[in-house]
């Protein structure tokens, strides 16, 4: 997708070899077994977090673990934040005049992993005059699954948010269905191709035209009342955003406007090495990839690491010291919001 000179759809190409390996070869055991865990625990919040408790309770006995378990135990974050009220379906009113009527989608690992990020969502766009809906019935968007070729529970997952998102365009209307995670987005984007052969057909293009990054929204929006700072932010391109969703411009303009001092690394277009369970089923790949894009982004010696996607956030913090915001949280803190937590 990054280097094809010719537009070459391989995403839907990869996925179409991703299903076929999934449905005529037999993995070994452990590898099914591993996949078959994953599947049943990322896409669900509740599941996740208990599962973090367990790798807190293994890492002291981390060293005798196989390197994809131990790679497990590593992923799980040292803290882990109570869950948010705001993630719990409601309506968040517009302040002042209302410009748009949106959904956010809240996700599932990012509501165990980093609740901050839909909060400072939330007040980012009701600030800027949008009714912020979090649905009823919402759930996962089944990239998790959708990347492991296992087709029939992704397209249930992605069903589900259909449904769900269709109460709302067929109700009071809707002027999008906002994604802060980039790896959603591209999945979410790509519902209409998933379902283009199904009775859902139709409902899956009306959410597809939907669906937009926050940055692409806040674009449209523009920001008002910013407080400008003097501080220097290296911003990472996750693959899903800039490559998936052909997304390149809006988050550097928008930190831009918002008074930071945007910084690029060297290889932009290169993955950090998260990309979705990657870092999990490779970790030695991975890691080679995460040392190479952390010192990328420490040598245009950043005070803050700014990205789109909490599975590269996750991937770059656990090698790094510079603190790893989500770029929302910045556009957040610049049009008076609080100030992130990760900055202390």
């Amino acid at each position: 997708m990054s280097t094809c000179p010719s537009g070459v759809h391989y995403m839907h190409l990869v996925d179409h070899a991703r299903e076929y390996i999934n449905d005529h070869y037999k993995r070994p055991l452990f590898d099914r077994a591993m996949r078959f865990v994953l599947s049943k625990i990322l896409p669900y919040p509740n599941r996740f977090r208990l599962a973090i408790y367990g790798a807190w309770m293994a890492k002291p006995f981390k060293f005798a673990l196989p390197g994809k378990l131990k790679a497990m135990v590593d992923f799980a974050p040292a803290k882990m934040p109570p869950p948010s009220l705001m993630d719990k379906p409601q309506v968040f009113p517009a302040q002042g005049e209302r410009r748009k009527r949106v959904i956010l989608m809240t996700g599932c690992a990012q509501r165990a992993l980093d609740t901050d990020i839909n909060e400072a969502t939330i007040r980012l766009l009701t600030r800027h005059g949008c009714d912020v809906v979090i649905p009823q019935g919402q759930g996962c968007c089944g990239a998790l699954t959708h990347h492991m070729g296992k087709t029939d529970e992704s397209h249930k997952s992605a069903a589900k948010n259909i449904n769900s998102w269709m109460v709302e365009v067929n109700g009071e209307g809707l002027d999008a269905v906002i994604i802060n995670t980039s790896g959603c987005g591209t999945t979410v984007k790509d519902y209409g191709h998933m379902f283009r052969n199904e009775p859902l057909a139709k409902e899956a293009a009306t959410i597809s035209a939907l669906a937009k990054d926050i940055t692409e929204v806040m674009a449209d929006l523009g920001l008002n009342k910013v407080e400008k700072r003097d501080i220097r932010v290296a911003y990472h391109a996750a693959c899903s955003l800039q490559h998936g969703q052909q997304i390149k411009l809006h988050p550097k303009r928008l930190l831009a406007q918002a008074g930071f001092t945007v910084m690029e690394p060297e290889d932009p277009h290169l993955c950090c090495g998260s990309a979705g369970t990657y870092n999990l089923m490779q970790p030695e790949i991975s890691g080679e990839l995460k040392a190479r894009k952390v010192a990328t982004l420490e040598a245009v010696e950043p005070e803050i690491i700014s990205a789109g996607n909490i599975g590269c956030m996750m991937q770059i913090g656990s090698g790094t010291g510079v603190p790893v915001v989500h770029t929302v949280e910045l556009l957040d803190w610049a049009t008076g919001g609080p100030k992130p937590a990760k900055l202390g």
